[in-house]
């Protein structure tokens, strides 16, 4: 087999449509797109959607979903991620500067998800009934 002898599989390629040139080519005249109307035209295309004036589709059907702009800024912690942080205190700067949220975030949930072993001091952030009793049983507290 020679690069120059390969050729594709018989019946896979087929030419390209030569529109409008003439009689004999099937494909004159009105080149394969009837008599009149707005899709005989040039430049004549219906955009998607589009059902003849008929309130389309997506206007139809009612508007689903809500994201909440305060739940984009909102971050969750679990006590296990708590506990591998060296600090006695935990706000929200300790945490920022712990790496633990992004900078953006404006508020965070501590919830109660694995153990804490030692007494740390919450403050300004908001922390679950589960993961307040988990602090204050490891002997820490909740400001």
């Amino acid at each position: 087999m020679k690069l120059n002898s390969i050729k594709p599989a018989e019946g896979s390629k087929s030419d390209r449509r030569r529109v409008g040139r003439g009689i004999g080519s099937g494909l004159g005249k009105t080149g394969g797109r009837g008599h009149k109307g707005q899709k005989a035209r040039s430049g004549g295309s219906i955009k998607p959607g589009f059902e003849g004036g008929q309130m389309a589709l997506q206007r139809r059907l009612p508007k689903v979903g809500f994201h909440s702009s305060v739940n984009r800024k909102t971050r969750e912690l679990r006590l296990y991620q708590i506990n591998t942080l060296d600090i006695d205190t935990i706000d929200m700067e300790a945490l920022k500067k712990a790496g633990l949220v992004a900078n953006d975030t404006r508020r965070v949930r501590l919830i109660a998800k694995g153990e804490i072993e030692r007494a740390v001091t919450v403050k300004g952030i908001h922390v679950t009934a589960g993961a307040t009793k988990a602090i204050e049983a490891a002997g820490g507290k909740v400001e």
